[in-house]
């Protein structure tokens, strides 16, 4: 469990130096680093070495080894370039002296342009749908054991309200396709890179999940361990962490004991 106090204070890393810093554990129920963690830690870290006026719009990372909750992770920031318009950013975390998670991001200076994108997913709107733990009750009775091991899993930071049944209840094989929409339990206000990185941690809930969509029926009363692998974010236009966005996802493809996940996400006015 963690609320959200504890969380920025988690992704908010100590400076030793100009590009070495370190970071604590959220204490997963899994008992292992949880991606979301290190994503977002990684991008604070590449945040506090770059010029003011450059934003984040895409970062790139790689899930190494899994992470241990009980030590320390250390961040090294590598400056790989400084330019006219944009800022590349090389972040590789280590534990023991051991490197679990590799990341390269990239900043830009806010500039005009031709602007586009696609059109929103016509679903149910935040208000007339159950969170996920609403969902979950019926079985804190029939299933207490399987109820625990969830609400324990769950970040009390964050409000999931899933279009559909949440994923982890579903028993029957369906299309890779969900939609959930988020928000943090409470307000706050945060500059930019902060939204970025509360952004980076909550995007990896049911981004996995997604792929295993298809596989229910197998997968719903088996113990399926599942890691992620690689994880990349692009940020095209702001946002407020605190008001409802609609994570869009879908999987194309599983094989080879991988499963590919993308998502769009947007917010109530279809930005």
């Amino acid at each position: 469990m963690i609320d959200l106090t504890s969380l920025v204070s988690l992704l908010t890393l100590e400076q030793k130096d100009e590009n070495h810093f370190i970071g604590q554990n959220y204490k997963t129920a899994w008992g292992r680093v949880f991606g979301g963690q290190v994503l977002g830690q990684s991008l604070h870290a590449a945040y506090q070495t770059v010029p003011k006026d450059r934003i984040a719009h895409s970062m790139h990372g790689y899930f190494i080894l899994g992470g241990d909750i009980t030590i320390p992770i250390t961040y090294h920031v590598d400056t790989i370039r400084d330019g006219r318009s944009f800022t590349t950013r090389r972040v590789v975390a280590y534990q023991e002296g051991k490197a679990i998670f590799n990341m390269a991001a990239s900043f830009h200076v806010e500039e005009e342009g031709v602007d586009h994108q696609i059109t929103m997913p016509n679903v149910l709107t935040p208000e007339l749908l159950l969170t996920d733990i609403q969902q979950a009750q019926p079985i804190q009775e029939s299933d207490p054991e399987r109820y625990h091991r969830l609400m324990m899993a769950h970040p009390k930071v964050f409000e999931f309200r899933p279009v559909g049944k949440a994923i982890y209840l579903e028993t029957q094989n369906k299309p890779p396709q969900s939609h959930i929409w988020f928000k943090t339990l409470e307000k706050i206000k945060a500059n930019t890179p902060l939204q970025h990185q509360l952004l980076a941690f909550a995007s990896d809930y049911g981004l996995l999940l997604t792929a295993t969509l298809p596989h229910r029926k197998e997968f719903a009363h088996e113990r399926i361990y599942y890691a992620s692998i690689d994880h990349a974010l692009w940020f095209h236009r702001d946002f407020s962490i605190d008001d409802w966005l609609l994570y869009s996802i879908e999987s194309p493809s599983a094989s080879n004991a991988r499963g590919f996940s993308k998502g769009n996400i947007f917010n109530r006015s279809g930005t």
